[in-house]
């Protein structure tokens, strides 16, 4: 799992731990189940089980793979379209292609991000390269959906790339782990991504044996995600694991502890952490639109199927026509 490493973390910025910072209280912890999403690529369903309004302003989250293609295997997404939110693509291991038809995208791989936001609508696809597909190879990445507010909802559709040169790279307090800042700010110290909806969002890993009390903001809610290892949580020491998400409750500081031991393939503990601040605005979300309404997610539904959301530039369009995607 590299994404971006260091080979010095002693030469980072410290996140200090702030004296007398009260440690968040755990919520609930619960188990993502498995399936598939797109042409067929295994997902966690990160947020399972959480109760949307707890989750806000997130919508799902879905960890891809891990997984190691045979030749022939890699998956993608076809031609899609979007509305009312903004998703954004991690990738950890391997290497996804992004094209939308307002001309936005490109091709990211280890620790690289892409922000979309679909505002008032986009049509996109996510692909590995042909070169992927024939040799295989190993794919592991996250597609979080942060929501919009109502004024943003209709908003040009925009595309940023966030490479992994870029992320704010920083260390704990002891020096037990690596925090890669992607969006939002902690300690002080903040991300490249630009973000639409108030949201700070970090890979960290954690060695063996260390412990992660990262300062955190209390209009913000807090949610972490076990991407890999075993670990505690809370000063209530509970024990977490791979493919388990933690709400935190109200706090400073979020609490993590890995454990001494750790699996051979992933000797350390790997967490995305993320929050925000809750949108507090009705939720009507239906496959690929999330809007205020039913109404809205109709109309969604409508404009798709009219056209109105754009069109599969015409490079794209003879594989989209034969998929039954091009709707112009």
């Amino acid at each position: 799992m590299p994404a971006v490493t260091v080979s010095d973390i002693t030469v980072l910025p410290r996140v200090s731990e702030v004296i007398g910072a009260r440690a968040r209280s755990i919520k609930s912890i619960t188990t993502a189940p498995q399936g598939q999403e797109g042409e067929g690529f295994p997902v966690r369903r990160s947020f399972a089980g959480i109760d949307l309004a707890e989750l806000d302003p997130f919508i799902m989250m879905d960890q891809m793979g891990e997984v190691e293609y045979a030749p022939g295997e890699p998956k993608g997404t076809p031609w899609h379209p979007h509305r009312g939110f903004e998703t954004v693509t991690y990738i950890i291991d391997g290497i996804f292609d992004h094209k939308d038809n307002n001309g936005g995208g490109g091709r990211i791989s280890n620790g690289d991000t892409q922000w979309m936001t679909a505002g008032a609508g986009i049509l996109h696809i996510e692909t590995p390269p042909e070169h992927l597909v024939i040799s295989g190879g190993l794919f592991h990445g996250f597609q979080l959906w942060v929501n919009l507010p109502a004024a943003k909802k209709w908003s040009p559709a925009a595309y940023q790339d966030v490479r992994a040169k870029d992320v704010a790279l920083l260390s704990s307090a002891d020096g037990g782990a690596l925090i890669r800042v992607i969006a939002g700010e902690v300690g002080g110290h903040a991300g490249p991504g630009s973000t639409q909806t108030p949201i700070t969002l970090i890979h960290a890993t954690v060695a063996a044996g260390a412990e992660l009390r990262l300062p955190w903001r209390q209009d913000y809610n807090a949610i972490v995600y076990v991407a890999a290892g075993f670990g505690f949580v809370g000063d209530q020491h509970r024990p977490v694991r791979t493919g388990q998400s933690i709400l935190f409750g109200d706090g400073d500081t979020i609490v993590v502890r890995a454990g001494d031991q750790q699996e051979s393939r992933s000797p350390e503990l790997e967490l995305f952490i993320l929050g925000g601040a809750p949108i507090k605005e009705p939720v009507a979300w239906m496959g690929p639109f999330v809007m205020n309404t039913k109404g809205e997610v109709l109309q969604a539904f409508e404009d798709f199927q009219k056209g109105l959301l754009g069109s599969i530039p015409a490079i794209y369009r003879d594989d989209a026509t034969a998929k039954g995607l091009d709707k112009k």
